[in-house]
């Protein structure tokens, strides 16, 4: 079938994107789903940094390729060995496939599933099969994250998608595919916030500032932000943030220290970027806790004080899609929006049409907007 998509011929390109116009909307040929993957009708994609880094060329993939991870759609038809899914059911899709089988997701860390990992990496479906091509040379177009989101339908593997019952806007079901998975998980679920302690997130974009709500559900009592924008601090105000910092103040570190006693027990960076998460790490209180989730550049690299590490008994960790189980996950983070303990729609800045899309990555590459959300008719 033919669908519109916005396709990245290549990488990197630069801003302005409105002028270089890296995503271009056009056709392409879809195939049918294989007996185990599912034809999904896209409802809406949220536009993330982890996109924007493939199109400005922080993070190599394979092009031509459609883009978008974070989505929300409805079944269409399902392979003939799909099981659990049917058409007309509604679902939000996830970018790390998991098989369910591998050691990782047998331990419970489905983020770190092996064939899910390979699959993202080939830029194929996890069935090793491309189902975009060029209508005109049937050159294949590659898909990203297993998703590739950014069109009218997509072939996806069930093992992309949680099935969902919650009677919400595509544009508000979206958002938990990555912003929220991504946020949330990272506090819930790899730091393992209890009530009564401190959180620092550093870096609030659509998903710090998800990963602000996240700290404020667990019930901690001190909820530190920090960015080098004032909208967003004002935002993270809003949203239950405690203390706000500007990132660039001069002894920012000594003030958020003197602040909170001696520093926070947790610090989450989600800038994607080393001055981030040191300033994480020199907040983060003796026997606290640094997680990352930001995503910084393949050959950034950082450095800790060794004896530092050992004598303050530091614990630092990664957190790959908020170490979510996504069928375990997703279900519950909608059930606290519904409940009105995570009103995840706050981080909506708006939504826009597909023929909008570049301009609303230039928006996002300027930090002028939380989430922006592509929606379908």
């Amino acid at each position: 079938m033919r669908v519109r998509a916005a396709v990245l011929k290549h990488s990197p390109v630069s801003a302005p994107f409105a002028q270089t116009r890296p995503l271009v909307i056009e056709e392409v040929e879809l195939d049918e789903p294989g007996p185990e993957e599912v034809l999904v009708k896209i409802g809406a994609a949220g536009l993330c940094h982890s996109d924007l880094s493939v199109i400005n060329g922080n993070r190599p993939r394979q092009t031509p390729m459609v883009l978008g991870h974070e989505a929300a759609g409805t079944v269409v038809r399902a392979g003939a060995a799909v099981r659990g899914l049917k058409e007309g059911d509604k679902v939000v899709m996830t970018f790390q496939p998991t098989c369910g089988h591998c050691l990782p997701c047998a331990e419970g860390r489905a983020a770190l599933c092996i064939p899910g990992a390979e699959a993202n990496g080939k830029g194929v479906l996890m069935s090793g099969q491309i189902r975009i091509h060029d209508p005109d040379d049937h050159q294949d177009i590659y898909h990203h994250c297993g998703v590739s989101a950014y069109a009218e339908y997509a072939v996806i593997s069930p093992n992309s998608l949680v099935k969902v019952d919650a009677d919400l806007p595509f544009e508000e079901l979206a958002l938990f595919g990555c912003a929220v998975q991504t946020g949330v998980g990272a506090v819930i679920n790899t730091c393992n916030v209890r009530p009564g302690q401190s959180v620092a997130i550093v870096g609030l974009g659509g998903v710090g500032l998800a990963a602000l709500l996240g700290a404020v559900a667990a019930g901690a009592t001190e909820v530190v932000a920090i960015d080098l924008s004032d909208e967003k601090l004002e935002k993270a105000r809003e949203l239950g943030a405690t203390r706000t910092y500007r990132a660039n103040e001069e002894g920012v570190v000594d003030r958020i220290r003197a602040d909170t006693g001696g520093g926070v027990d947790h610090a989450v960076e989600l800038a994607g970027a080393v001055p981030a998460f040191e300033l994480a790490y020199k907040i983060t209180r003796r026997g606290g806790q640094t997680v990352t989730a930001g995503l910084a550049s393949p050959t950034s690299e950082f450095r800790l004080p060794a004896v530092n590490l050992v004598g303050d008994e530091r614990t630092v960790k990664g957190s790959y899609m908020g170490s979510c189980v996504p069928r375990r996950d997703i279900p519950r983070f909608i059930a606290l929006y519904q409940a009105g303990k995570l009103p995840v729609n706050k981080l909506l800045t708006r939504t826009l049409t597909l023929d909008e899309i570049n301009e609303g990555f230039d928006l996002l590459d300027q930090g002028k907007a939380v989430r922006q959300v592509v929606v379908f008719d």
